[in-house]
């Protein structure tokens, strides 16, 4: 990887291939959730009499549900409504914060990070953010402290590799610029990439919409992940879309690997042969908690 940055990147292939990190490129979604946001999650919205309920939330919505791998802040209101919604929380007569200044932050802020929500905080006073603030600084400390030893899934470095004289290639991630660097350097994959870009530079949509600005045709892009906010990103843009299957990543990647990324650049990938592989991606996330089901 070079000093660039999205802005600078130039346009040095035809073809543009944008990687998401956690749960594509690492088997880091579990580790990172369940030890290092839940913990202090619990901790700081005060829901330790309703722990056990607060974490189930907490995973089925990062985790294994339509909104896996959504941003930070979105994510885990969504996981604090869901816990509302329970009958356990409300029979214990637990107060869960509104977080009212938290929502309206994320509905007129685009950069949604620990670097925008900690300034917002100090600038506004909002108790709501510095609450949030607190939570999210903490859980940058935590992965930084945890995550370690967490290789990239087995042929990633392969696909990497393959695709260096072939396409431009960018990491396209949610997960904060310090802790994409350290994980890809620490992996010494960095080097295969182009530009990493994180929650920093903007969502994974506005990120495809910059590059197709740089000249890409929308069909010689390809994003790659493991959530479908990965997928709206590309749809969103006109770009097409490999799933990284939760629960089947190694399977995914020797696909791509060894047929998808071929087709890629064949000029065959869309049409039946992708409509197919999203359609089995869909079919492993759930919209409905099991506990409602």
């Amino acid at each position: 990887m070079s000093d660039l940055t999205l802005e600078t990147m130039p346009k040095t292939k035809d073809f543009l291939v944008a990687i998401d990190s956690d749960g594509c490129a690492f088997d880091t979604m579990e580790i990172k959730h369940k030890e290092c946001f839940i913990p202090p999650f619990i901790k700081h919205m005060g829901l330790q009499g309703v722990s056990k309920y607060a974490r189930e939330c907490a995973e089925f919505v990062n985790l294994y549900s339509k909104d896996r791998g959504a941003n930070r802040f979105p994510a885990y209101l969504k996981a604090l409504d869901l816990l509302a919604a329970r009958p356990q929380v409300k029979a214990r007569g637990i107060k869960l914060p509104a977080l009212t200044g938290l929502r309206d932050w994320v509905k007129r802020e685009t950069k949604l990070g620990t670097k925008t929500v900690v300034p917002e905080a100090e600038k506004t006073g909002d108790p709501d953010l510095k609450l949030a603030a607190a939570w999210s600084v903490e859980v940058d400390n935590t992965v930084a402290a945890i995550v370690h030893h967490c290789p990239p899934f087995p042929m990633v470095r392969e696909s990497l590799t393959m695709l260096q004289d072939k396409a431009d290639v960018i990491v396209c991630s949610a997960t904060p610029f310090n802790a994409l660097k350290k994980e890809w350097e620490e992996h010494d994959i960095a080097k295969y990439v182009k530009v990493i870009c994180g929650q920093e530079v903007g969502s994974k949509k506005e990120i495809l919409a910059a590059c197709l600005k740089k000249g890409y045709s929308p069909d010689k892009i390809i994003m790659m992940g493991d959530a479908p906010g990965d997928k709206a990103a590309a749809i969103a843009n006109n770009c097409h879309y490999f799933p990284i299957n939760p629960g089947h990543e190694e399977a995914s990647w020797e696909h791509f690997f060894k047929e998808a990324a071929a087709k890629f650049f064949a000029g065959t990938y869309g049409g039946s042969f992708e409509e197919a592989l999203i359609a089995k991606f869909d079919s492993l996330l759930p919209e409905v908690p099991t506990w409602n089901t």
